[in-house]
């Protein structure tokens, strides 16, 4: 079965492995699973909108000022496990570098393409100006600097790499962000190896 990436967090929680592809989020909070609820975040039409971009398909834009810490969305859809969300996207070729799903822990994902908001527009970029963080089992995208009306938002995906990708996985998951940091992948960088030390 084809492994379809996930957007995943950088956080405590461990991301699971990485079959359908699946992001994380760089998670500066790491998941809580105990402590207060977190409040549900009000659908904000005056702050962002959906529209074509130059970097992929469609992106979420600013209509006003956002400044930074503001917590601009909740990433919502179907909450499914791992292995329902890789079941649901078997028939998606390896080369099909478009996902909707977010891991948030090793037994949930969050699949946008079903049920889900404007928050699976959001766009990836090498340095970008929001970030996921989660919370309570959660997924916010949060504004890491302040973003000016017009201006579109993005976060690092940090797909997981897994030792089944072909050859060219850098390729299929390449990034046109753009930006002077681009790595050219929406990928994690790949493992450095050690270096054996001279004796």
């Amino acid at each position: 079965m084809s492994r379809k990436r996930k957007k995943q967090s950088r956080s405590g929680t461990g991301a699971a492995p990485d079959r359908k592809r699946k992001s994380q989020t760089n998670n500066k909070a790491a998941s809580k699973s105990a402590g207060p609820r977190v409040s549900l975040i009000q659908a904000r039409p005056d702050m962002i909108r959906v529209r074509r971009s130059k970097l992929h398909g469609r992106g979420v834009f600013a209509l006003r000022r956002i400044r930074k810490g503001t917590r601009v969305i909740e990433y919502l859809g179907d909450r499914v496990s791992h292995d329902e969300a890789d079941d649901r996207y078997s028939h998606k070729p390896v080369e099909d570098n478009h996902t909707f799903l977010f891991i948030v822990n090793r037994s949930t994902v969050i699949d946008g393409g079903a049920n889900g908001n404007d928050a699976r527009y959001i766009n990836h970029s090498c340095d970008p100006n929001c970030e996921s963080l989660i919370e309570d089992r959660r997924v916010f995208i949060e504004a890491i600097r302040t973003i000016q009306p017009g201006d579109e938002l993005t976060y690092d995906y940090q797909i997981g790499r897994d030792k089944e990708d072909p050859a060219n996985v850098d390729e299929i998951y390449a990034c046109r962000c753009g930006a002077g940091s681009c790595r050219g992948s929406m990928l994690w960088p790949p493992k450095r190896k050690s270096r054996p030390r001279p004796k």
